[in-house]
């Protein structure tokens, strides 16, 4: 498996590039966010299948990097630093990170969160086919309210304008759309969505509510229930047409 290491720092760079390089992985090593811009650039190469992104970064900001990283491409993203503060993480998640992990950290930890994202994100994004086990299981397009749903392309629409969102924003919105009107438990979306516990994450879920409402420009489609999860509003059916009154019959 390939996978770019983002890391400015030389000693910690070495040796994550030694116990990776045990454990299988093909690891290349980007000093600078711009020499990470240019090492995914398509080469006819096998594409790497997860990132590890430091933010402290010689050149430029790390969230940057990521947000630049996200437009253009969907490979899984792990930010590895030592920025413990929630805004941050908060910040990185809703910028398209798929995960997040503070320094010092435990090997045995990266290693299964980097399995985890790789798993997920199985497909490279360029061809941005949706991973069966966070994507709704029926086929063809989503549609409702205004908005179709691709999951195939992975690509959302509104009123024939395409919105494009993070790979977590789009899963979320994916699981609401399945079943309109039906309520999911907090729970239930961090399981089905980011494959962990909620316990301590609830406000991350927020964040991404928030970011679709905003970017679908339909601030009333996704309601919260309070205590238990939210729930897309489902479209309110067409009034029926007036009915004439029966003809009385004539004597």
């Amino acid at each position: 498996m390939r996978l770019l290491l983002v890391e400015d720092d030389e000693r910690v760079a070495a040796a994550l590039v030694a116990v990776l390089g045990r454990h299988g992985f093909q690891v290349r090593h980007a000093r600078s966010g711009h020499e990470a811009l240019d090492a995914l650039v398509p080469d006819g190469n096998e594409p790497y299948r997860v990132v590890l992104l430091d933010l402290g970064l010689p050149d430029r900001d790390g969230f940057e990097v990521c947000s630049r990283i996200r437009a253009g491409s969907g490979v899984p993203v792990i930010m590895v630093t030592a920025r413990a503060d929630i805004r941050s993480r908060i910040h990185g998640l809703n910028l398209g990170a798929d995960d997040y992990i503070t320094k010092p950290y435990d090997m045995g930890e990266l290693l299964a969160r980097i399995h985890a994202v790789a798993r997920r994100g199985a497909v490279p994004a360029a061809v941005a086919v949706p991973a069966p086990d966070t994507v709704p299981q029926q086929r063809g397009p989503l549609e409702s309210r205004g908005i179709v749903i691709d999951r195939e392309r992975r690509r959302v629409s509104v009123d024939g304008r395409d919105v494009p969102l993070t790979r977590k924003e789009f899963d979320l919105l994916a699981l609401l759309a399945q079943s309109p009107g039906v309520v999911y438990r907090r729970e239930q979306i961090f399981s089905e969505v980011w494959r962990s516990g909620w316990e301590g994450n609830g406000r991350t879920l927020e964040v991404h509510i928030g970011s679709l409402r905003t970017k679908l420009a339909l601030p009333g489609l996704v309601e919260a229930v309070r205590g238990v999860g939210y729930r897309l509003i489902p479209e309110s059916p067409a009034p029926a047409a007036d009915t004439p009154p029966p003809a009385r019959a004539e004597r």
